[in-house]
């Protein structure tokens, strides 16, 4: 008899508390939190599906590594055994510890692009552009078309189109390209995978003109998933393997633990080219710790180093956390909610342009549904749209992307799959009465990257 059905590949040994709010408690601290989800007191959230950083559960294991941490300033064990891990499962010889995946962006940006460069990318992560463009870059967006379409099917929607790719090259020259920037399973687009015969390719491709690849490996274990049930030739290889053969297509990769490794701070940047990685331990020193900590407590290395080495220890661990994503998607797609498809590795985006039709961009739709949500049942989105695109830096307007996406984001190993039936439920009510939801206008517009402070206004 075939399995019907599937249980997470854990057993709960701790449990956390969470209060449920009423509907008055909620619209007062939305309204506080200038219909930021952002600036919402986690306290006064019932699911927090803000974000899938940083808010894992830790296993049994990690939290008795963290016992044995090595806080020593210079050298520590901790790190070495963090070392390995990566060398072992990631398959790059050089590591650099960062806080997290955002101090790796910071270095690879400033010891490769000087100004005037430009850097290809299978579309924007907000913190990757910002770096880019802070060292002097420009920003092209190479990705396929079918990434900002969220009702194609296309399995692959986080490939590189190698015909853009190979426009901007013969616009610019290769010499003015410092490196491709290559996201697996694409946050923007909806958590949206690569394909191998892609990564290999545009590898290829890049080596023929002399330019790095360089991952953002964040989420490459659910690249590695998709791989695995989408892409001939890949059924029966295991998920570790299939994520050293992702890595092996680039010269390097940033990588925020903070995700696929499992623990709550932490990440690195993993090289090839020795010499590129002295350069990177010298800014290290300056702006995030010694190479032998590189902002992380030595406790931290120890239990990010068992975490991902338990990431790939089981191929049941990343099909429960992709199938619990997909189990949401589901839910939503069959009360008829507007969702990108096929639904991603790490989140299920709701797409706010169809549920909220009403409401032209300029009116912040996905901002104005993520708040509409919470107050309905305490549930916590984010937006992923006009709002966290930002401005034109020369012409001071707003980007406009395609995509005005709702984010709802499962921590890994922390929800049941009755909070996805309370959120599925939630969201299925708004979306029907998406009519009552009015846009909003900004009170408070920060600089650069906006959508984590900024405060709005009903119009």
């Amino acid at each position: 008899m075939a399995r019907r059905s599937w249980a997470e590949p854990y057993r709960v040994k701790v449990v956390e508390l969470i209060r449920v709010t009423t509907r008055g408690e909620r619209e007062q601290a939305i309204a506080e939190a200038g219909y930021n989800t952002f600036l919402l007191r986690s306290d006064d959230v019932y699911i927090d599906l803000l974000t899938d950083s940083g808010t894992s559960a830790m296993s049994d294991q990690q939290w008795a590594a963290l016992m044995v941490g090595d806080e020593a300033y210079a050298g520590s064990r901790s790190y070495y055994r963090f070392e390995e891990a990566v060398r072992a499962v990631y398959g790059y010889e050089e590591v650099v510890p960062t806080h997290q995946g955002r101090g790796a962006e910071h270095i690879l940006s400033q010891i490769l692009i000087s100004p005037g460069d430009v850097v290809p990318n299978n579309m924007y992560f907000t913190t990757t552009r910002f770096h880019q463009e802070y060292a002097g870059g420009q920003f092209v967006d190479v990705i396929v078309d079918e990434a900002h379409d969220p009702q194609s099917l296309y399995p692959f929607k986080g490939n590189i189109d190698l015909d853009k790719l190979q426009a901007v090259i013969d616009e610019h020259g290769a010499e003015r390209i410092p490196y491709v920037s290559f996201e697996t399973n694409v946050n923007m687009a909806g958590g949206q995978p690569a394909s191998m015969a892609n990564l290999r390719a545009v590898h290829e491709h890049c080596q023929r003109h002399g330019i790095p690849v360089m991952l953002d490996a964040t989420r490459a274990l659910e690249n590695a998933y998709f791989i695995q049930q989408r892409e001939d030739g890949y059924a029966q290889r295991s998920i570790k393997d299939i994520l050293r053969e992702i890595c092996s297509y680039s010269e390097g990769a940033t990588v925020s633990s903070k995700k696929d490794n499992l623990v709550n701070i932490g990440g690195f940047l993993a090289l090839r080219d020795a010499e590129l990685a002295r350069r990177a331990r010298a800014l290290l020193v300056a702006f995030e710790g010694l190479q032998t900590y590189g902002g992380m407590a030595g406790r931290d290395m120890e239990a990010l180093a068992r975490g991902i080495h338990e990431m790939v220890d089981s191929d049941d661990h990343v099909a429960a956390r992709v199938g619990q994503v997909a189990y949401l998607g589901d839910l939503l797609h069959d009360a008829g909610v507007a969702i990108v498809q096929p639904v991603g590795g790490h989140g299920v985006f709701l797409d706010a342009r169809r549920v909220c039709a009403h409401l032209p961009q300029e009116h912040l739709p996905a901002q104005a549904l993520a708040a509409a949500i919470y107050v309905d049942s305490g549930v916590r989105g984010m937006e992923r749209g006009i709002v966290s695109a930002g401005r034109d830096p020369e012409t001071g307007e707003h980007h406009t992307p395609q995509l005005e996406l709702v984010r709802l984001t499962l921590p890994r190993r922390v929800y049941t799959q009755a909070h996805m039936d309370v959120t599925a439920e939630s969201v299925a009510a708004v979306a029907a009465d998406a009519e009552q939801v009015s846009g909003l206008r900004f009170t408070y517009e920060p600089p650069e990257l906006r959508f984590f402070q900024a405060r709005f206004a009903p119009l």
